[in-house]
């Protein structure tokens, strides 16, 4: 897949699987490829295996790299597999050699992790990560507002591979900051922090959004970017409406159900179990009441059109 290709699929939902686990704690390979061949049915056509819903901090590097395997398996050609990698560099570099060799098209590289950066270590981090695949697309995961635009510049200058930039800091005008002084035009601007955030970045040039969400309902995900596309306000915020009390059940308490409550709702459908892995934990049964409420409204939303 050439790199404009790849920017066409990533300036629209970019899904963060779950990682399925068997009641016993291992990954549910079934589970694994069932919710990822039920959102690419969907019409998702980028799926990011090792993202954070992936609990990608809760995987060993095998696990890891199953679930590379299971997401190539199930995606096919007219989706885009774009695989978490983080860690130190030799560590990131092997996990985008395997994406590599496994058959996936990019990588996005997870904020690291390390207490202590400056801005000309995070340039140094992620231009040898990408020099070491050079025939991968690049998708930075971006959650630091202390990187600047033209930080960000330099990178694009080093790395012909960068694609795009998966924007997390909460904050929409520092966003366009950033990518108003980066003035790559070439880079695609996604925002990183799922539905809830979507119409607010994309005033500001974002293009695309994760979702956590289309694990669970992707129509309505697909229908969210059509209505921003088609400059529809009024469409989008009804169906941000929709999604608003999920994604906020997941941001509660500094996103301590971020996982688990993407989870259950696949739990209810019966597509694969609830369990999570400390340091989070499954919901309450007060909480696993809200999520069926929701369910409810989201089929009877699709089921009007």
């Amino acid at each position: 897949m050439n790199t404009e290709h790849l920017r066409e699929r990533l300036s629209g939902v970019v899904a963060i699987p779950v990682t399925p686990f068997h009641q016993h704690g291992g990954v549910d390979s079934e589970a694994f490829v069932r919710v990822v061949k039920r959102m690419v049915d969907a019409g998702i056509q980028v799926v990011t295996p090792n993202g954070n819903t992936s609990e990608y901090y809760s995987l060993t590097a095998a696990e890891r790299r199953l679930c590379v395997e299971l997401t190539v398996q199930a995606t096919g050609p007219g989706c885009s597999t774009l695989v978490g990698v983080g860690g130190s560099v030799p560590e990131a570099v092997d996990a985008a050699r395997h994406a590599q060799q496994t058959g996936a098209q990019a990588i996005m590289i997870h904020q690291p992790p390390h207490p202590f950066m400056s801005a000309a270590g995070w340039f140094e981090y992620h231009r040898e990560i990408s020099a070491a695949v050079p025939e991968l697309g690049v998708v930075l995961y971006l959650r630091n507002p202390r990187i600047d635009g033209a930080t960000v510049a330099r990178l694009a200058d080093a790395a012909p591979n960068l694609a795009a930039i998966k924007y997390a800091v909460p904050d929409p005008v520092r966003m366009a900051t950033v990518s108003q002084d980066c003035a790559r035009p070439h880079l695609v601007w996604i925002a990183g922090l799922a539905e809830l955030s979507a119409p607010g970045y994309w005033a500001v040039g974002a293009t695309g959004f994760t979702s956590g969400f289309a694990n669970v309902e992707p129509l309505l995900s697909l229908r969210l970017l059509d209505a921003l596309r088609a400059s529809d306000t009024e469409g989008a915020l009804r169906i941000w409406e929709l999604i608003r009390p999920f994604e906020e059940l997941r941001a509660r308490h500094e996103s301590e159900h971020n996982v688990s409550v993407v989870k259950e709702s696949l739990a209810q459908m019966g597509l694969c179990e609830r369990e999570v892995r400390p340091p989070i934990s499954t919901l309450t049964a007060a909480d696993r009441q809200q999520v069926e409420r929701m369910m409810m409204q989201w089929q009877g939303a699709l089921q009007s059109g």
